[in-house]
């Protein structure tokens, strides 16, 4: 067990390449099981849910091997075996495996997920989205069980917009017979890298990043290779704490227009803002003022942002209102904040956050965009070493965070326990 030190006070300064999207990555893995042949991820982040997927393709069989960031998978070899416990207990997107599997085999069975703990995660809309496809699906001593003896096409409208059920019956329907069509579906920049990847592998959907998808199943996929999209929660965190550390931080490799929620409470907080082709610079100023944010789905301001945020509003003039419509109990960070002296109160789904300077202390994340929010507050503090415990959740979002915070002028590291 490790902790990270923070001896903040020091504005961030240069520039940070940001790495694969997260996000993307723990759904286009589980996708590569439907195809025959190989398939090539670039551009994979290389976190601890990445090999936590490397390690489950290997136990069902795949060839997996690494080339740098790049992560070949050969499915086809791969059988359906069943994973009621194991290492899917450690994913909080493992149920992408029953829509993968499900579409390949026709049946699977896997644990339900684990993974951060900030709300329980609800797969009603997955289920519901495999059984129109024909899957009877049984919830057995923590497991889900799927079987289908033929997957066909159907139409499906989704009474939650949910980006797991989005592309997990996508998975599903790619090798079902017919046509699906999935309605009030998520349109987050994740599902259209998903979408893509199986269009390259011999897939048809269309319509991915809006409202309505349309699926026409093929009975065989291909192998083919693939590039990740930018992490924009990663560089989200990296211009959260650029202004909150009032640096000058050029955020590399990134599509601006994923971020363009965030960029516009940012310039209305008075935060220096310059967007490129693919990078925007972040530029702090002496002093802040106050915003409301609500967290929406996209391209609503992220639910994944907000942990973050709530440490940069701490460094605002007055008092701000921060509000999570996605997530309601998704606020674990705050008393954590408050041991560092910001002065927050939670009521129903929003944070009240009077601007505040902050000292150092002993937190531990509770999940892992927490964290982010923990090492973005200990970022601020101007005088003594501020403690993150639970970087085991860390890991799961940030690679390269202590190497890529020290070369842009951070005093951090990490200490064993």
């Amino acid at each position: 067990m490790e902790k990270l030190m923070i001896s903040g006070g020091r504005p961030l300064q240069g520039t940070v390449t940001i790495s694969g999207a997260k996000n993307s990555a723990i759904a286009l893995i589980p996708a590569a099981i439907l195809a025959e042949s190989e398939v090539i991820l670039d551009n994979l982040p290389l976190l601890s849910d990445v090999a936590v997927y490397s390690e489950i393709l290997e136990e069902l069989g795949a060839t997996v091997s690494w080339d740098g960031n790049s992560m070949r998978i050969d499915p086809s070899h791969i059988i359906s075996l069943p994973m009621p416990n194991g290492p899917v207990k450690n994913l909080r997107a493992s149920y992408y495996m029953m829509g993968a599997l499900l579409g390949r085999f026709k049946e699977a069975t896997i644990g339900l997920p684990g993974g951060c703990n900030f709300e329980p995660r609800p797969i009603d809309q997955h289920i519901k989205g495999f059984e129109a496809l024909g899957a009877t699906v049984t919830n057995e001593h923590g497991a889900i069980h799927l079987h289908a003896k033929e997957l066909k096409g159907a139409k499906i409208y989704l009474d939650v917009v949910s980006v797991g059920a989005t592309i997990n019956i996508m998975l599903a329907a790619t090798r079902a017979k017919g046509s699906t069509i999935i309605e009030n579906a998520a349109k987050e920049p994740e599902i259209i890298d998903v979408a893509t990847l199986l269009n390259s592998m011999g897939a048809s959907i269309k319509g991915a990043g809006t409202e309505t998808i349309r699926i026409e199943g093929k009975s065989e996929l291909h192998g083919c290779r693939h590039s990740i999209i930018p992490d924009r929660i990663q560089a989200g965190t990296y211009m959260i704490a650029a202004a909150a550390t009032r640096g000058n931080v050029l955020i590399d490799n990134v599509i601006p227009k994923h971020l363009e929620a965030l960029t516009a409470k940012l310039i209305e907080m008075g935060v220096g803002i310059e967007e490129l082709d693919e990078s925007i610079r972040v530029i702090g100023k002496p002093s802040y003022e106050h915003v409301d944010v609500k967290a929406l789905v996209y391209p609503g301001f992220a639910t994944d942002l907000q942990s973050p945020m709530t440490s940069l509003l701490t460094q605002a003039q007055g008092v701000s209102v921060l509000s999570d419509f996605v997530y309601s109990n998704r606020f674990k960070h705050v008393p954590e904040l408050i041991r560092m002296g910001a002065k927050i109160r939670v009521e129903g789904r929003s944070a009240i956050i009077e601007g505040h300077s902050l000292n150092a202390a002993k937190v531990k994340a509770a999940d892992l965009r927490a964290g982010a929010a923990l090492v973005i507050a200990g970022l601020t503090v101007e005088e003594g070493v501020t403690e993150v415990g639970g970087v085991e959740f860390i890991d799961r979002g940030y690679d390269n965070l202590v190497t890529n915070l020290r070369e842009l002028g951070a005093d951090v590291w990490r200490q064993t326990l």
